[in-house]
């Protein structure tokens, strides 16, 4: 065990600084097959673990990366896919430093282990391999559900329960399903061709998106209520800014964030 923590974290490949000022291609490139055993090793298998109660969807983080170490990789993502419908995207952007990495035990002594790095790579090799299967589909319960939002709640919600066996729908308000992921995330964060793998695989588990379908305006909540759907997912996100109160804000050429991003991704201003 004390030799497992001497071993220093795996730092992640990067585009070289002089290639990527240059480009909008992801910055960050991924673990190697060998990387990712090296860093898998430096997992303790804790009888007690920690890192598996600070993450919020209880994925079971000792054994997926104990499959890594094994380089059993396809059983490390279906591991995953137990617990998490969008393995790829949240190994690039979930804040694994202030949850399941913070609770890490070899980060008592060290650096902890690279947990959300081990998820992308898990993630990107199965893509990459084109081993992506869905789990055998459910009886149905017979139960219908509108989810509202296409983003990362709405997604995951779906998933979840389609594979509970409810029948899902969800009503996106933009041209495309993603929501931050696509617009509010710059591309060398974040590659489009990412979300758009994990909204498809959300789809293969039967859930129906819905794009352009401005709840409010299309339909009601009381109306899809109506169409004989049995519950409703409100999952629109936090799309509006907040400004500082300074002079000035409000000034044409003056963006928020929010709408600097949205303009840059759903614009494609990134080619």
């Amino acid at each position: 065990m004390a030799e497992r923590v001497k071993i220093p974290r795996v730092k992640m490949p990067e585009q070289n600084p002089q290639e990527r000022g240059k480009n909008f291609s992801e910055v960050a490139l991924g673990y190697t097959e060998e990387q990712a055993v090296t860093e898998a090793t430096r997992c303790l298998q804790c009888k007690k673990p920690f890192c598996k109660d600070g993450c919020p969807v209880e994925i079971d983080i000792p054994e997926f990366i104990a499959f890594i170490k094994e380089k059993k990789f396809i059983d490390a993502i279906n591991k995953i896919k137990e617990k998490n419908s969008l393995p790829a995207v949240c190994g690039r952007v979930c804040p694994q430093e202030i949850q399941c990495e913070k609770l890490c035990v070899t980060g008592k002594k060290g650096e902890p282990v690279a947990i959300g790095r081990l998820e992308r790579f898990a993630a990107d090799y199965e893509r990459l391999q084109g081993k992506i299967k869905t789990p055998k589909k459910p009886k149905s319960t017979g139960k219908k559900i509108a989810v509202i939002g296409a983003g990362p709640a709405g997604l995951s919600v779906a998933g979840d329960l389609a594979k509970m066996g409810h029948s899902m729908t969800i009503f996106e308000a933009l041209h495309k399903a993603g929501g931050v992921l696509v617009y509010g995330i710059p591309e060398f964060r974040l590659p489009k061709a990412i979300v758009e793998s994990e909204v498809d695989y959300v789809k293969k588990l039967g859930v129906e998106i819905k794009t352009s379908a401005v709840i409010g305006k299309l339909f009601t909540i009381d109306e899809l209520f109506e169409q004989g759907y049995n519950a409703v997912f409100i999952g629109t996100g936090a799309g509006l800014p907040v400004f500082m109160g300074i002079p000035g804000e409000n000034l044409n050429g003056v963006y928020s964030a929010n709408e600097f991003l949205t303009r840059a991704n759903l614009m494609k201003a990134y080619f």
